[in-house]
């Protein structure tokens, strides 16, 4: 696979181009000490040959000081890069999550149900992670090295021309090597990044459902499957480690046939005289020196081999796009009315895939009325819902809000007029403040304890620890109280529309009855949509629609179709009766 070195490149601009000062600092650092690392082998040579030739000992004196210091002032700078470094990667890799967390919240559901939870957490953070090298020090260090390498031939040829020419010719075979292995293992670290995903994705499904598999007797195939995606991701991780060990020791043995002929060379230079004992050892310490940045390139190398196959995975990621499209920035998108507002949907049609849920739907809400809708399950009751908040498209057909295409409306406006209510909570470890106003800081306290008092549940609040301030786990609270938590949500947004999705199908029946008064308040002046299965919910609708396989089997005022005993609505209701008494 031949990665093009200029989408690595553009990655590494765009992200790195708001910390130039640390980039800078970086450099300064790095290049700091590459220069003294030449230095100081030149100071030793001086060193040795004055002290096999009689020098004065203040020269010796004076060398060994310079030597310990350029030490200590190298290894200063190695610290002080290896911290900036290490600080500029967290940095650019957390705006790098961030950007694609963001992008990822605004695909619509066609993308998010293709993928699990799991997948999404390697995606994002474990691609993201093994760019923290490629966006820190990597392109610096891979310079610096080449630099260095430069540095070290270029006194070699100014020592001697044999030994430069020597050494130089065998470090152009090296890196004509290396140009040729640069992408070798980049399709097995994309395969090994993809085995990791699927593992992650496979281990947060099953132990979200801890539960069912336990009681099922389904832990023996389940960890069939955890041994069947570790296996696979060993495979490909083994694969993408020979590629890199084929590398290193290409390199290890062009290194070691160049530093053969050097010495071969030198030794014969230092027999004809032409060599003294320090020039030798300052030969043999830029050989030595000579491996560290041609080692060093070649890991960088298989650092950047990981970096390409995480940038390809994260690449498909940022250019994955919604079928939903939000009106642009610079275009004024239509204004709703205030108050209540209607609902229409004109011959809407709408398919998962291939597998048709709506056909031709057509029905109207008036502003300020309640359209209860009944239907077994699988027949589009929910799907009705999340068209109107444009988490999907319709396939044919038009939806009206307030008179105007919702296609129309920026996603923003639409969905603050609209709140849900549905029978699966999802709560956040966080405190009870941001848990009822999804961390909207601008709404007041006061505003929230109004709500919770109306939702009768201030007995339960009083008992928080800390008021708002108390962390809830999930886990503790129960399902009436998390359904009773998303209702006050809902009273918080102070929505136009509001939908209850099977809102009380959690709830036993005393708590049902605690916020019959709460739900009578929530629907004053608004529109409303209930969806249920049991008819005592929908005893408040104007209106009732009932769904069949995606189509309207029945559809009008309330009152009409409970009196007309040809219709299916007054059937359920007497069937209803029946069970009920009995």
């Amino acid at each position: 696979m031949n990665i093009p070195l200029r989408t690595n490149w553009n990655l590494l601009a765009s992200y790195t181009a708001s910390q130039r000062a640390r980039v800078t600092l970086l450099a300064v650092l790095l290049f700091s000490g590459i220069t003294l690392q030449l230095l100081n082998p030149q100071i030793v040579r001086f060193f040795i040959d004055t002290a096999t030739s009689g020098g004065a000992l203040a020269s010796l004196i004076t060398a060994a000081l310079l030597y310990l210091g350029g030490i200590v002032l190298q290894q200063s700078m190695l610290i002080g890069a290896n911290y900036v470094g290490e600080d500029l990667g967290w940095r650019v890799t957390n705006q790098l999550r961030i950007d694609l967390i963001e992008h990822c919240l605004q695909l619509d559901l066609t993308f998010h149900n293709a993928r699990t939870p799991g997948e999404m957490i390697e995606r994002i953070d474990g691609d993201v992670t093994a760019l923290a090298n490629f966006f820190s020090q990597l392109v610096i260090l891979v310079l610096g090295n080449l630099l260095l390498l430069i540095g070290i031939l270029c006194l070699l040829f100014i020592e001697n021309v044999w030994i430069g020419l020597t050494v130089g010719i065998f470090t152009l075979g090296l890196f004509a090597a290396l140009a040729r292995q640069r992408n070798l293992a980049v399709p097995h670290w994309e395969a090994a990044r993809e085995a990791s995903a699927n593992l992650f994705g496979y281990l947060e499904e099953r132990l979200g459902g801890t539960e069912a598999i336990r009681s099922s007797g389904a832990v023996a195939y389940v960890l069939r499957g955890f041994y069947t995606r570790t296996r696979d991701l060993w495979h490909a991780s083994r694969r993408a480690w020979l590629m890199v060990n084929v590398m290193m020791n290409t390199t290890w043995f062009l290194t070691a046939l160049g530093n053969t002929a050097a010495f071969i060379v030198s030794a014969s230079l230092f027999q004809d005289g032409s060599l003294t004992i320090g020039t030798i050892y300052l030969v043999f310490s830029y050989l030595n020196m000579l491996t560290q940045p041609v080692q060093s390139i070649t890991n960088k190398l298989d650092d950047l081999q990981r970096a390409s196959a995480s940038i390809v995975r994260i690449q498909e990621l940022r250019q994955a796009r919604s079928t939903i499209h939000d009106i642009a920035p610079d275009v004024e998108g239509n204004q709703l009315p205030v108050g209540a507002l209607a609902v229409e949907f004109r011959n809407v049609s709408f398919a998962y895939q291939t597998a048709a849920v709506l056909r031709q739907i057509s029905f109207t809400i008036q502003p300020g009325t309640v359209l209860g809708l009944l239907g077994r399950t699988g027949s589009g009751k929910t799907t009705i819902s999340r068209l109107l908040l444009r988490l999907y498209e319709p396939s044919e057909g038009v939806i009206l809000f307030g008179g105007q295409p919702i296609d129309q409306l920026r996603l923003a406006d639409l969905r603050r007029r609209v709140g849900i209510v549905t029978q699966n909570v999802q709560l956040f470890h966080a405190t009870l403040r941001d848990i009822l106003t999804l961390f909207n800081r601008t709404i007041p306290d006061q505003l929230i304890l109004n709500v919770l008092h109306d939702l009768d549940l201030w007995e339960w609040y009083t008992a928080r620890p800390h008021g708002l301030d108390s962390i809830l786990e999930a886990d503790s609270l129960s399902a009436g109280e998390a359904q009773l938590l998303a209702f006050a949500r809902v009273f918080l947004r102070d929505p136009d529309l509001v939908i209850l999705d099977e809102a009380s199908s959690r709830l036993d029946p005393a708590t049902e009855q605690r916020i019959e008064r709460a739900v009578e308040k929530l629907l004053q002046n608004r529109t409303a949509i209930i969806i249920a299965h049991r008819l005592e919910t929908v005893r408040r609708a104007d209106t009732i629609l009932i769904l069949d396989r995606g189509t309207i089997v029945e559809y009008g005022p309330r009152e009409e179709l409970a009196c007309n005993q040809a219709s299916q609505f007054s059937r359920l209701l007497k069937a209803g009766l029946k069970e009920a008494a009995l």
